[in-house]
Parts: C-alpha cells; sequence; structure tokens
C-alpha cells in the first residue's frame, strides 16, 4: 500500500497500483486504518493494574518501571517454578516475520518458557492441504481470469480476499461461471452464478461425492492419474461409499445437484477451486481440506493455467525461520533442552489444569484471547487468577488488556520495520515506518530486545537490528528464496518469489512434482473418509437433542478477528445472530429481538437477524464481537468447545451446537 503523508501525518492509504494482485486498491478494513492509527483510544504508555483483573483500571508508569518489574516477576517465577511456567500468547496480529516471530521467539527461547503451540487459525486446513500435495502452496490468483468455472468453497471472497475478486470479475465476462458452497450465503454467495448450502463440517462428504460421481462416469484424466498418482483404484473402491444419494443426506445438497456439480467441474477446463479457512474449523477440517484438494488432481485441473485450487500459498515463503527465532537458544537456558508446548487452543484448560509447571506467567502479543480462544468463561476464569502474571503488549484495551497486570503500548505496522509474507499470492514485502510512533508505543522486536537485556541475556542475537534480523531471513538455500536481498527489497518494496522463471504462471503440479517422496500424488484411499462432528445434526444424538442448531461464527466482513472491534459498526454487525425464517418462526423470534443463544459450556446476548442467509438448523453469528461491548459480557466462543480437529490440533469453532431463545432481558 502507499500512504499520502501531510505535515507529518498520515492523510490517506490507498493500493500500490504497481502491485499484481493488490493493483492499486484496498480492502474496506484497511482503508480506514488511519482511523486506528490517530484514535483517542490508542495506548500510549506503559501502564499498571490498579484494580481487580478485568476491571480494566491502570495507572501510568514509566518504560524502566515497567521493564524492571516484568523481569523481576519473570526471573522469580522461574525460578520457584521453572521457566516452563512462563507462557507466551500470541498470533497474527502483526502478520509480519519480525513483530510476530522474531525477537520474542528468541527471548522465550533463551529463557526456556513454554513454546506455544499455534494452531488457532489454520494448522488444520494446512495439515489436510500437505496430506494432498505435500506442500502449502497452490494456483497464482492472477491465474483465476484464466478458469471457465470457479469454486469459493468455504471462501466468502469479497469479505476476507476482496483482491481476488477483480480477477474473478474478468473471468465471468469471459463466460466463466461462478459458484459458491458455504452454509452461509454471505456477499459473495449472493453475487454468485449458484450458491450451495452445505450443512456445517460436512465438506469432505461432498468431496467425496463429486470423486464418485467423476469416476463412475469416467471423468478422470486417466493420463494425468497414471503419470503423476498412486492408490487410484484403492481410491475408486473408497470413494464407491459416496454415492450422491449419501452424500446428499450428509450435506444437505440434493442428489441431482451433486452429480450436476462434478459433471461440470470434470469437464469444464480450466476449472479453479478458492478454498479458504472457514471449513476447516471443524472436527473434519483437516479431512475437508485433503479432500477438496484431490479434486484437481484427480481431473488433472492442475495442468491448466488457470486450473488447480488455493488455499494457502504460505508454504512457498522459503526464508531461513530457524535463524530469526533461535530455537537453539532453548540449549542455552536453565532447562538445557526443548521446552514443553502447549496448545493456544486450550488455554482455558492450560490456565487452569496445567501443571508441573502450572502457568504462573503470561506474556500477550499479537493477540486478544479473551475474545478469540475458545470456551471463553474457561480462558476468562483464568485469566483473573491472583497468582498468575500477564503482560499484554496492545494499541487498544482490550478485553485481554483488561487482565493485564503491566500494559505496554505498541507499534502499528505504520510505525516500524517488518517483512511479511502472504497467504493469497506469492510476493515477499518489506515495509519501513512511514510514521513516527506516538507517544510512547515501542514495536514487539523493541520491548523483547530491552527485556533480555533487563534479563541478562548476553547472547549477540539480541543486540540484532531489525536490518540484521531481516538478512538472517533471507539466508535461505531453498529455489524460491536464494539470491533475494534486503537492498532489492528496499528498492522494489515487493518481488515475487523465484517460482517461474521469466514471470511464467507458477504452476506447481502441472507435471507432478508433488511434496512426497515418491514426488506422485499418493491417494491413500485406506484413510481418506468422512465422520460427522460430534457437535452436528449427524452428530451425537443426546446433544442435538438439547441443541438443536449448528452455530457458525465466520468473519465479519469489516473487522479482522477482534482487532478492529472498537468500531461501532463492527460492533453492530458482530451484535447480530442471522436465523432462517423457519427456526425463528418456531421461537417466535422476528428481526430486531434481542436473542439469548446458549449451551452447555455457556450462553450469550445478541440481536436476532431473520433472513434466507442460512438454511433450516443453521445460525450464524459474524465474528468477533469484543466481550464488554455485550450486555452478558461474552461473544460467541462462551459456547465454542476446545476440541480439536482431526489433524493439525486446531480449533473446531463451527462444529459448535446451541439452542436459542427469545431474551426478555
Amino acid at each position: 500500500m502507499l500512504i499520502n503523508i501531510e505535515n507529518g501525518r498520515g492523510s490517506r492509504l490507498r493500493g500500490n497500483p504497481e502491485h499484481p494482485v493488490t493493483r492499486g486498491f484496498l480492502c474496506g478494513k484497511v482503508a480506514r486504518y488511519l482511523e486506528r492509527e490517530y484514535s483517542p483510544d490508542r495506548l500510549l504508555y506503559p501502564q499498571r493494574r490498579v484494580g481487580a483483573k478485568g476491571d480494566g483500571r491502570f495507572t501510568r508508569i514509566s518504560w524502566d518501571e515497567a521493564l524492571d518489574e516484568i523481569a523481576a516477576r519473570l526471573e522469580s517465577i522461574a525460578a520457584e517454578f521453572g521457566p516452563e511456567s512462563v507462557l507466551p500468547y500470541s498470533y497474527g496480529g502483526s502478520m509480519g516475520y519480525l513483530q510476530g516471530g522474531g525477537m520474542d521467539r528468541r527471548f522465550f527461547h533463551r529463557l526456556g518458557a513454554s513454546r506455544l503451540d499455534r494452531t488457532i487459525c489454520s494448522a488444520a486446513g494446512g495439515a489436510g492441504l500437505v496430506e494432498a500435495t505435500g506442500y502449502k502452496y497452490g494456483t497464482e490468483p492472477e491465474q483465476f481470469r484464466y478458469a471457465k468455472l470457479i469454486l469459493a468453497w468455504g471462501a466468502n471472497i469479497l469479505g476476507t480476499n476482496v483482491h481476488l475478486w477483480p480477477f474473478i470479475v474478468e473471468a465471468r465476462r469471459n463466460g466463466a461461471k461462478f459458484y459458491t458452497i458455504d452454509p452461509h450465503r454471505n456477499r459473495t454467495g449472493e453475487l454468485s452464478d449458484k450458491h450451495f448450502f452445505i450443512h456445517p463440517g460436512s465438506d469432505a462428504a461432498l468431496a467425496l461425492g463429486m470423486m464418485h460421481v467423476i469416476i463412475e462416469e469416467g471423468l478422470q484424466d486417466a493420463d494425468y492419474i497414471a503419470r503423476y498418482t498412486s492408490g487410484f483404484e484403492d481410491l475408486r473402491r473408497r470413494v464407491n461409499e459416496y454415492p450422491p444419494e449419501r452424500v446428499a443426506a450428509l450435506t444437505g445438497i440434493a442428489a441431482h445437484e451433486i452429480i450436476e456439480l462434478a459433471r461440470e467441474y470434470a469437464t469444464v477446463r480450466p476449472a479453479a477451486i478458492r478454498l479458504n479457512y472457514g471449513l476447516q474449523r471443524s472436527e473434519r477440517g483437516a479431512m475437508a481440506v485433503r479432500a477438496i484438494s484431490l479434486l484437481p488432481t484427480l481431473t488433472g485441473s492442475w495442468k491448466d493455467v488457470g486450473g488447480g485450487a488455493e488455499l494457502s500459498t504460505s508454504g512457498a515463503f522459503q526464508v531461513n525461520k530457524p535463524a530469526l527465532e533461535r530455537p537453539d537458544l532453548q540449549f542455552q537456558s536453565p532447562l538445557g533442552r526443548e521446552s514443553r508446548i502447549v496448545n493456544m487452543v486450550l488455554l482455558g484448560s492450560a490456565l487452569n489444569e496445567l501443571n508441573n509447571p502450572p502457568v504462573k506467567a503470561l506474556v500477550v502479543y499479537n493477540s486478544n484471547p479473551a475474545a478469540v480462544a475458545p470456551d471463553q468463561n474457561a480462558v476468562l476464569k483464568g485469566l483473573r487468577r491472583s497468582d498468575l502474571f500477564t503482560v499484554v503488549l496492545e494499541q487498544f484495551q482490550t478485553d485481554t488488556a483488561d487482565h493485564a497486570d503491566i500494559l505496554l503500548p505498541a507499534t502499528t505496522f505504520l510505525e516500524h520495520t517488518d517483512m511479511y509474507f502472504a497467504y493469497g499470492h506469492y510476493y515477499l514485502q518489506l515495509a519501513r515506518p512511514v510514521l513516527p510512533a506516538p507517544g510512547e508505543t515501542k514495536s514487539n522486536v523493541e520491548v523483547f530486545r530491552l527485556l533480555a537485556a533487563r534479563m541478562g541475556f548476553a547472547d549477540p542475537c539480541f543486540r540484532d537490528s531489525e536490518d540484521d534480523m531481516i538478512r538472517a531471513l533471507l539466508a535461505s538455500d531453498h529455489p524460491f528464496v536464494k539470491g533475494i536481498t534486503i537492498e532489492e527489497l528496499d528498492r522494489e518494496h515487493f518481488m515475487r518469489l523465484r517460482v517461474a522463471r521469466n514471470g511464467d504462471p507458477f504452476m506447481p503440479f502441472a507435471q507432478g512434482e508433488f511434496g512426497t517422496t515418491s514426488g506422485k500424488c499418493e491417494f491413500h484411499a485406506e484413510t481418506l473418509d468422512y465422520t460427522p462432528p460430534v457437535e452436528s445434526r449427524h452428530g451425537e444424538a443426546a446433544l442435538r437433542s438439547r441443541f438443536p442448531l449448528e452455530l457458525i461464527s465466520p468473519k465479519n466482513d469489516n473487522s479482522m478477528n477482534s482487532t478492529l472491534g472498537y468500531r461501532e459498526d463492527v460492533d453492530r454487525e458482530t451484535s447480530q445472530l442471522k436465523m432462517n425464517a423457519h427456526d425463528a418462526l418456531s421461537r417466535g423470534i422476528v428481526t430486531g429481538d434481542q436473542v439469548r443463544i446458549f449451551n452447555s459450556r455457556g450462553s450469550c446476548l445478541l440481536v436476532a437477524k431473520v433472513d434466507a442467509s442460512v438454511a433450516p438448523g443453521v445460525v450464524c453469528a459474524p465474528s468477533t464481537r469484543w466481550p464488554k461491548q455485550s450486555p452478558m459480557f461474552r461473544n460467541v466462543n462462551a459456547l465454542t468447545s476446545e476440541r480439536l480437529t482431526d489433524k493439525g490440533a486446531g480449533p473446531t469453532f463451527y462444529s459448535c451446537l446451541v439452542q436459542v431463545e427469545k431474551s426478555g432481558d
């Protein structure tokens, strides 16, 4: 992006017209980012808690006071309980390599703190994609303009991947059809040629049913399969168990529609699938991504420009992360070994139940777990422990910040240096600070550098500058990255990874070359199957009888998880519960009613919006509301569980059974 600066102050953010993917425009979320930059509610100074945890009352202190207290408390906690009693908690708040996984990782490795298994977003989908292709990459967004059929499968492109949309528009102008598959007919679905309402968590069944039709009718690419795959005959036998009639019952999509979709997908060339992370946030999420990602292999779509599939491109960014994160420092810690791993999805259990040692210190940055982590009541109970020392690095006073003992003000991406990878394209990007850091805000890199000095960590890496860290990252022998320098990035700002020569289309599996020992796509049909989630309409019957509605909580179009939850429009949008008229009528609910949504884990209050955007049996609450904005101080994560996905140990946010009733409160 580009910024206009007038009198030292940012006046406008805009897309860079020279970027081949973003092409001169920004999403609505970031286009308004200067409101955040200059908000009067921005945290500007270090603070110490003076009230009860959760009350959000603080007094200003100096950086020296804050750093001295943090260092002293971490040292004493590590000495008494062992360094693994310290737990870092972070995720994608900055999206930068340095601010998200640089000096902080070095610090916690050297301390010997528990390691965080960062699975809350994409781990299940990544595991499924790697099982299918061996790599976490796929079709370039620029190639979607050449497709003749595009399936947006669990992908709200207008809300969460808007820079792909112009390529889809171009494809449609050239005669392409655009279909959406999603339990929620969002803005993207409303603009599609055809929308398929699918039961939450049943995506793998639909993919297997499509395979059944394709193979039964001989529509597979026999030559591609013979050259570049193994295990096809076993696959044929396995998908024979998923005829359209059975799949229709599992998915809610009519058998004739499944047959027509499979035929069209297999015969219209090129055909591209854009799947996104919503569909992998269910109990069978990894299997869903794996099964869908096998479809282009079955039809040979990988060999077409404009064909194939895309979930993530992150696996192509083969930078030298060990040189940045320095996991070897763990062996210089008091532990002298690798420390334990704590799954971030299980934060509630970790804070309340973990022993040997218990979690006694929590350092939160780039995340707001009080709002985004599942089993919210357990998380809040843990955050309110009087014996838990909590440090939060933040830009705004979130629900998590309200529970801090020490609250530190953080810079925004406009105020610090960082290097960025991409989920959806193949361009590496470098950004330098363009605005002065306001007040006494500091970057994550600087905070952990200062803490390392306070803790007496003399290792030279803690004195590295941001440029030193970027050079370490770029010191990679992988052909996609090798030779890219910080000087080039400073000059160009963004560079395409070296995924293809002379600007040719990147077609990773056109000639096989899958990331397996054999180089072939190995179907492994013996492990390819579908079982409904426990919390679903085809799951545990007793649970379903008490809580008959399937809750999904997809990303709100105008917020980034909880990052923009302070905006009035975002709070209004995330306070809604979308219901089908059939479910609302039987409960005496109309649009505008306050409703209580609940299950055995908890409850929250939302405002009903009765429409046709969800099918009967499904309710939809756009996420993620700040709990303290809600009448009950809870959002829908008071209802979600700590149950993990089939692979990747990710969260099952969208496998959640609930009941809804009209509230008189």
